[in-house]
């Protein structure tokens, strides 16, 4: 674009905590779309490698972890300096979602993340239970937080693009489906109308389906875990356990399947990491593919959002996961890290832009069980289109980037909202900033199950009755 537009002005100062690839993504994206004082524009992270592009645009850097015996000190007068409202951008790990949230509360500042991060410590923790170091209890926490603090600044909690993104493409793709399935309806006004339209459209589940097909001019060499993204963050989740929203029309309970005792009771876990765990899936480009059952937020947020509840019993909910597919340097990494019992390497990177020779991040939702079979809608953002229209990223970082964007544009607009999760903000507004880095965002209906080929070598006990229960689903 010639030139890009200024969505709004940030006020007070602006705050972000991390500057790994993302951050380092979000940086052209902040300068491109806000007015702000830049004066009082600081990052702040434990590592300074990347600290030269901060320091040719004049930019504060501040060399220091945020750390649970610091935040306050070092955060809030930051936050405070020079008047208006600040943002706080947590763009970290390792720093607690909850009592940054907590702090920006108190100060009258704006915030947003891209996953409910615990302090320090949290995944590795032998003290807690499987159920207490899940994402359903990290999401926990912040809606008690939620309760707790009531109105005030807009905190938006696990906006990146997924969770994030893959929310509003919920939306968007369960208003295609009812259009194509004869099913006339007016956008939805409220959670339980998104609900109703779900349950009349049919939909028994939602995967976050996803392939990445960008490739390294390199090999992956041993000992070194290689990702398009946050190494830290990916192994963190890939060894919380294995999670998923559990709908109302599963009929198996896994062997090593498991309920929380405490919340809403919409998602269950299994005994076994995700990393561990892979999952039948369909994305446009692979087709069939095996992904992993990585632990996310959304895939509680999202089974939570389209509940029903009738007399205090749930009617309708559907089942809601992440089959992800990551790059094939990521793969062979994962399968090294298992076969050092889930030891992480010695060594870690990330895949930057000029790294990458091909290749596209195929990141969508694939709306299950209704009269079409199944439909999958998203995102096929390649490695050349990123490099055309934003530096500094590769396509999976900038889909992250263009979401967190879209959320702050959101926040502006609506500054006293209070804590809110991805799911409830504008779906349209947001994908209308978004779209411009996105790539080809399409739709595509495919007549695939998780039952096409099974079976013909090697009988299994699966459920014909319906393709789509998760005991066939799963891979064993």
């Amino acid at each position: 674009m010639a030139q890009w537009p200024v969505h709004a002005t940030i006020t007070g100062p602006v705050v972000m905590i991390g500057f790994g690839s993302i951050g380092r993504g979000m940086l052209p994206l902040l300068e491109r779309h806000f007015e702000f004082d830049r004066s009082r524009f600081v990052v702040i992270d434990p590592e300074n490698k990347d600290r030269r592009l901060l320091d040719e645009r004049g930019i504060r850097f501040v060399h220091e972890a945020v750390t649970r015996d610091n935040f306050v000190d070092l955060l809030k007068p930051l936050l405070t300096n020079g008047g208006g409202q600040g943002f706080l951008v947590n763009l970290s790990v390792d720093v607690s979602s909850v009592a940054i949230m907590r702090l920006c509360h108190e100060v009258g500042a704006l915030y947003i993340d891209t996953v409910a991060e615990p302090w320090l410590g949290f995944y590795t923790d032998a003290r807690l239970t499987a159920s207490e170091r899940s994402n359903y209890a990290l999401r926990q926490q912040v809606l008690d937080a939620r309760d707790a603090l009531g109105a005030g600044p807009t905190a938006i909690s696990c906006c990146g693009a997924n969770p994030g993104m893959v929310s509003w493409f919920v939306k968007q793709a369960l208003l295609n489906v009812a259009t194509d399935c004869g099913i006339e309806t007016a956008t939805p006004a409220s959670r339980e109308d998104w609900a109703r339209l779900a349950q009349k459209t049919g939909v028994k589940g939602i995967h976050i389906a996803e392939r990445d097909t960008q490739r390294a001019k390199a090999p992956k060499p041993m000992g070194v875990f290689v990702n398009t993204w946050s190494v830290e963050g990916f192994i963190s989740e890939g060894l919380q356990p294995a999670e998923l929203g559990w709908g109302t029309h599963e009929k198996h309970m896994p062997p090593e399947g498991k309920r929380h005792a405490f919340g809403s009771d919409c998602a269950i876990y299994l005994m076994r990491p995700g990393a561990g765990t892979r999952v039948r899936s369909w994305t446009p480009t692979a087709k069939a593919q095996h992904g992993w059952l990585i632990t996310h937020n959304e895939s509680i947020s999202i089974a939570d959002y389209f509940t029903l509840w009738e007399n205090g019993a749930v009617t309708y909910r559907p089942t809601c996961h992440y089959a992800y597919r990551p790059a094939d340097d990521a793969v062979l990494s994962l399968d090294e890290m298992a076969g050092q019992q889930w030891q992480p390497q010695p060594a870690s990177h990330i895949l930057d832009e000029n790294e990458i020779v091909d290749g596209i991040d195929e990141l969508g939702v694939l709306l299950y069980g209704h009269a079409r079979n199944a439909y999958w809608y998203g995102s096929q953002l390649s490695i050349e289109e990123t490099r055309r229209i934003a530096p500094y990223q590769n396509a999976t970082g900038l889909q992250v980037s263009s979401a967190v964007l879209a959320g702050m544009v959101w926040a502006l607009e609506n500054p006293k909202a209070g804590i809110v999760e991805a799911d409830e903000l504008d779906f349209r507004r947001c994908l209308e900033i978004q779209l411009p880095y996105l790539g080809p965002v399409i739709g595509k209906y495919t007549d695939w199950t998780p039952l096409e080929g099974r079976a013909e070598l090697f009988p299994e006990d699966v459920d014909k009755s319906d393709p789509w229960q998760f005991k066939n689903v799963i891979v064993r």
